[in-house]
């Protein structure tokens, strides 16, 4: 559709190319797999036409390896175009020994202090295409207002393109987005108890 007639002409008074430069927020969210991989697809987008991009993790603690962060390191050192892959999180969420009332106000925390990190990126222009893995997470358990993400995100200067991952993300910022996809599980290999693997989670 990127290319072709769209099904209304909106009367703002932009043309196509100006309407083509307009910044869109993008949600990833629902219950079933994708949502991650499919936005890192759009990173690799962005990266292709020379943009800064920067991929900022939530949840995923620094033990969490994965083949994206592997493959954008290989396409920031190739020079074309800057990547940054930062994880905000400490995984509490994801594995058993962390599940603590002090590792839980640890992850509030570095959740925290890590949408501060983005919201003075977004006040800066500090990227073109940015990435909030995981972000509805810290929304949905009451860490970050989601209301104060919704300003900061209209109020964001430039063409500063959002997209956010995650499930249960709030009706507000989904309100705002200009393009939301909900991926749906249909069957998944877990629920005949197949552990993950690597190349297809991670």
């Amino acid at each position: 559709m990127s290319r072709g007639t769209t099904p209304v002409v909106p009367q703002d008074g932009l043309s196509t190319r100006e309407r083509r430069l307009r910044p869109v927020l993008i949600v990833h969210t629902g219950e079933g797999k994708g949502k991650t991989t499919a936005a890192c697809g759009m990173a690799m987008r962005a990266w292709a036409q020379g943009w800064s991009v920067g991929v900022y993790q939530f949840v995923k603690s620094a033990a969490w390896h994965s083949g994206e962060q592997d493959a954008f390191k290989v396409l920031a050192d190739s020079g074309r175009g800057e990547v940054t892959w930062e994880r905000m999180g400490t995984g509490w969420s994801w594995t058993r020994a962390n599940r603590g009332p002090e590792n839980k106000a640890d992850a509030e925390q570095a959740a925290v202090e890590g949408w501060a990190h983005i919201r003075q990126g977004l006040a800066e222009e500090r990227h073109r295409f940015w990435l909030l893995d995981e972000f509805t997470y810290p929304m949905a358990w009451g860490w970050i207002d989601p209301a104060e993400v919704v300003e900061v995100l209209r109020q964001r200067p430039g063409t500063q393109h959002v997209v956010i991952t995650g499930r249960r993300c709030p009706q507000v910022v989904l309100d705002l987005a200009d393009l939301v996809t909900e991926m749906t599980k249909i069957t998944h290999p877990f629920d005949r108890g197949q552990r993950g693997q690597a190349g297809i989670e991670w």
